[in-house]
């Protein structure tokens, strides 16, 4: 039952498509019509050529109105089809590529369902309308030749009885034409699907051009984790591994001192509880590099908050999101912010920097700004070439304006979870 409902209150969207199809229809025949005439008047010196690029263009534009006409009015997402490669002239373009041809023949289609669905439609709902609020005007009706009350949609109602009869009628009218309509634009979707959307080649192509980008980010995806692993490796090489080893000797030193010389035992003892402290304050420091605890329990704005309280330029942070995305969404939005705040305190000489996060759409943007120098290039410095495929590997993208003499404006686009 609520499934009839929905499909009831969706049918009167799909009243107002079938009969903007009907009102359209005249509008539209005349673009068929126009390339009509180009086309037979192409061998008097191509005279008509110029008229048929003219309609194919004019087919175009109202394919893009049309996607969007279907969607708004039927809730049925049309896909588009991949742009047009400038490689040629347009109208070469225009006149070999299927996708123009099918648009012209997608306005003829819908033109003449639109003469025949719209009209049946609108005259339907017309009637129903007006017999439903025949008790409103009822009194203010003309009498018929018998004596009863002439209707303006034909026919006429003697007594109480009929005029109930045509009312129940026009209620009923309201009911089912919805239903009937609902059901008879599902041909405009159809139209739209197969002549508005990508051709069997497109999809194709777009398919390989998936795979091709699939294929590359997750290369640079390895490759990015194999340099983390060095980095952490190296990490803790240097720092607490090194400690650790210095402790282990100043025990051991203390453990033989501490029967022939208590005194210098203890100063041992004590420089190795020191040392230990470093080196957990240095394991925390790799921990956070690897995940922060604070993104996990906290979230991105305290993340982001401790980031910037602990970067040598001052940074401002605006974080506005309705809700938390992914762990894994959340969690390269952070390290992009890490490394992008990293280059500023390195390559910009900022005296301030602001980050921004915010919900767009289906997903979140970062806005990193500073006011350095400029002059950053994604193809010229592995760190930005690092955050490309971050952000890349989950069909994130990322922008970077930034001309000499500043301000630097890093912009990141990610989804609201992974793909």
């Amino acid at each position: 039952m609520e499934a009839v409902a929905r499909a009831w209150l969706w049918g009167w969207p799909a009243i107002g498509q079938l009969t903007l199809d009907l009102l359209l229809a005249m509008v539209y025949l005349m673009v068929p019509l126009l390339a009509l005439i180009g086309i037979v008047t192409i061998p008097a010196l191509l005279i008509g050529l110029p008229l048929l690029v003219l309609a194919l263009v004019c087919a175009i534009g109202l394919s893009w109105f049309e996607r969007a006409r279907v969607f708004a009015l039927t809730g049925m997402a049309i896909a588009t089809p991949l742009p047009m490669r400038d490689t040629e002239p347009i109208w070469r373009r225009l006149l070999l590529r299927a996708r123009s041809w099918r648009a012209l023949l997608h306005l003829t289609a819908i033109s003449l369902w639109g003469l025949l669905a719209g009209s049946v439609i609108t005259v339907l709902t017309s009637v129903a309308l007006a017999a439903a609020a025949v008790p409103t005007y009822a009194m203010a009706l003309p009498d018929g030749p018998d004596g009863g009350l002439h209707l303006p949609f034909g026919g006429q109602i003697d007594g109480f009885w009929w005029l109930l009869l045509v009312f129940g009628l026009g209620i009923l009218g309201l009911v089912v034409v919805p239903l009937l309509a609902r059901g008879l634009v599902l041909v405009d979707v159809l139209l739209a699907r197969y002549l508005l959307g990508p051709g069997r080649n497109e999809q194709v192509e777009r398919l390989s051009e998936r795979v091709d980008t699939l294929t590359q980010t997750r290369e640079a995806t390895v490759d990015s984790v194999e340099v983390e692993r060095r980095r952490i490796e190296r990490d803790l090489h240097d720092g607490p591994q090194q400690r650790l080893v210095a402790i282990a000797m100043d025990l051991g030193m203390a453990q033989e001192r501490i029967d022939r010389d208590p005194a210098g035992a203890r100063q041992l003892l004590n420089k190795a509880h020191a040392a230990s402290k470093e080196a957990i304050t240095e394991m925390r420091m790799v921990a956070r590099g690897i995940h922060p605890p604070v993104l996990t329990d906290r979230g991105l704005d305290a993340a982001l908050s401790a980031l910037a309280a602990r970067s040598p330029v001052p940074v401002t942070v605006q974080v506005d999101l309705p809700t938390r995305p992914s762990p894994t969404v959340e969690a390269i939005a952070y390290f992009c912010v890490s490394e992008a705040l990293t280059n500023v305190a390195k390559h910009a000489r900022a005296t301030s920097a602001r980050v921004e996060v915010t919900a767009a759409g289906s997903g979140l943007r970062i806005e990193i700004r500073d006011d350095g120098v400029g002059g950053a290039n994604p193809a010229g410095g592995t760190g930005l070439h690092g955050l490309t495929d971050r952000v890349r590997a989950i069909d994130g993208s990322m922008d970077v304006t930034s001309p000499i003499g500043g301000p630097t404006v890093l912009s990141i686009n990610l989804p609201w979870s992974r793909s």
